[in-house]
C-alpha cells in the first residue's frame, strides 16, 4: 500500500530537523571548549606596599587660651579665617584689671612721696648730727645730745630703706597686674586658619583651675597623616621610608610623602594592636583638609619598567626545590619553563631572567575569570576600625 504523500514530506521534515539538532550540538560542544587563556610579558612598574588607613591633620596648630577669668566681651574670627601672627583675636572685659593697676599705681605714687619726705627728713638729721658733733669736740654740747642726733641719723636710714623695699613691692605688683591687663587682650601666637571655636562672645570664662581654650590655629600648608599600621606590619615600616596615600574625596590622586616618627605606644581596638606611623605632606593647594580619611601605602620595595608577567603566571611544584616555572605556549605544547623572579606585588610579579618582552605565558583557569583571580587589585590592610588585614 503506497505511503501517503503528506506523511513522506512529514517524515523528511523531521528528519532535517533532527540533523540541524545534531550539527547545532557538535558546534556548541567544540565552542564550550574555550581556548587557553594567556598573558603578555611586558615592561611595567612594581611597588611592594604594606597599607593602612589614617587621619589627616595639620603638622602644626596652637590652642589658644584665655589666662583670664571674666566675661568674653569681644571675639574676633570666625571659623575658617586666616590670620597673621600677632593679630587681634579676643578680648575679655578689662575693668576689673584696669582698676586694679590704678590702685597699683596709687600706691607706688604714694610710697614714692613718702620716700622723698624720708629723703628730706634724712638730710635734716645728717646735718643735725654733723653740727652736734662739731659742737661737741669744742665741749658746747653734752654727750647725750650727740647721742640723740646720731640715733635720729641711723632711723632716718632705717625708714629710707623700708620705704625703698615698699616701693619696690609695690612696683612688682603694678607690673603683674599691668601685665595682667595686657592678657586681656588675645592675640594670634602663630599665623595659620582658625579651625574650630570653643567660646562664644558674653561667656564667662573661668580661668582659676585651667585655662579655657578659645579657639584653635592652624597651619593648613602642611599636614600630618597618622596612619595605624597593624603589628603584623610595622616591622616592614621604618623612618624616612616613602610612602603615598589617596583620600575618598580624590582616590585617583596620589599624594606624596615620607615617614617622620613610629610611635612605640599602640592603641588596642577590638583587640588589635595598632601603632601609630606618621607622615608629612604639603599641602600648598589647600585640598587636604582636618580630619580627612586617607588609605595609606608605605613603599617597601619598588623596580621600574621591569619585565613582568601575571602573578598566576608563575608556579612552583612540590618538588622544585623553590624554583619557578611558566608555561609558554608553542608548537609542542605548553612545556614548563624555567623563570627567575625578582619583586612582587598583588598582580604581577618581575621576571629577572627566562622571558622576553613579548613572550606570551599560559594562566590557569581559574585565573581568566578576571583581575580578581589572578591577584587582584589591592585589598585593605588591618587599619584603625578593625576592617580586613592587607
Amino acid at each position: 500500500m503506497p505511503i501517503p504523500r503528506h506523511r513522506f514530506f512529514l517524515a523528511l521534515l523531521c528528519l532535517a530537523l533532527l540533523a540541524g539538532l545534531m550539527v547545532w550540538w557538535k558546534a556548541a560542544g567544540r565552542s564550550t571548549q574555550a581556548a587557553p587563556a594567556t598573558a603578555t610579558a611586558a615592561l611595567g612598574d612594581i611597588e611592594n606596599t604594606v597599607s593602612a588607613l589614617g587621619k589627616i591633620g595639620p603638622k602644626t596648630y596652637v590652642d589658644v587660651g584665655a589666662q583670664l577669668s571674666g566675661q568674653l566681651e569681644k571675639l574676633h574670627v570666625e571659623v575658617g579665617d586666616r590670620v597673621e601672627q600677632g593679630a587681634l583675636l579676643a578680648e575679655i572685659d578689662p575693668r576689673i584689671y584696669e582698676s586694679r593697676v590704678a590702685g597699683d599705681r596709687a600706691r607706688v605714687d604714694s610710697l614714692t612721696a613718702q620716700l622723698a619726705d624720708r629723703n628730706a627728713n634724712l638730710e635734716l638729721a645728717r646735718l643735725t648730727h654733723e653740727r652736734n658733733r662739731s659742737v661737741a669736740e669744742r665741749g658746747l654740747v653734752a654727750r647725750e645730745v650727740l647721742d640723740t642726733s646720731a640715733a635720729q641719723l641711723k632711723q632716718a636710714q632705717a625708714q629710707i630703706v623700708s620705704l625703698r623695699a615698699q616701693l619696690k613691692e609695690a612696683q612688682s605688683t603694678l607690673e603683674g597686674d599691668v601685665a595682667n591687663l595686657g592678657y586681656a587682650r588675645i592675640y594670634a601666637p602663630m599665623g595659620g586658619t582658625v579651625v574650630s571655636l570653643t567660646a562664644l562672645e558674653g561667656q564667662t570664662l573661668n580661668a582659676n583651675q585651667i585655662a579655657p581654650n578659645l579657639l584653635r590655629i592652624a597651619d593648613l600648608d602642611a599636614m600630618t597623616v597618622t596612619a595605624q599600621v597593624a603589628e603584623a606590619d610595622i616591622g616592614k615600616v621604618s623612618v624616612g621610608m616613602p610612602a603615598w596615600f589617596t583620600t575618598l574625596g580624590q582616590p585617583g590622586r596620589r599624594w606624596q610623602g615620607a615617614v617622620r616618627q613610629i610611635q612605640p605606644t599602640p592603641d588596642i581596638v577590638n583587640e588589635v594592636v595598632l601603632y601609630k606611623v606618621l607622615i608629612d605632606v604639603e599641602n600648598a593647594d589647600s585640598v587636604l583638609l582636618p580630619d580627612m580619611t586617607a588609605q595609606v601605602f608605605f613603599v617597601v620595595s619598588q623596580a621600574q619598567q621591569v619585565l613582568t608577567v601575571p602573578v598566576a603566571a608563575v608556579f612552583s611544584p612540590p618538588n622544585a626545590r623553590g624554583k619557578n616555572f611558566v608555561r609558554v605556549p608553542g608548537p609542542e605544547g605548553t612545556p614548563p619553563r624555567p623563570v627567575e623572579i625578582g619583586l612582587s606585588d598583588r598582580e604581577k610579579v618581575q621576571i629577572v631572567a627566562g622571558l622576553s618582552a613579548g613572550d606570551s605565558v599560559l594562566l590557569p583557569q581559574s585565573a581568566s575569570a578576571g583581575p580578581a583571580a589572578a591577584g587582584g587589585g589591592p585589598r585593605p590592610s588591618m587599619g584603625m576600625f578593625g576592617g580586613p588585614r592587607r
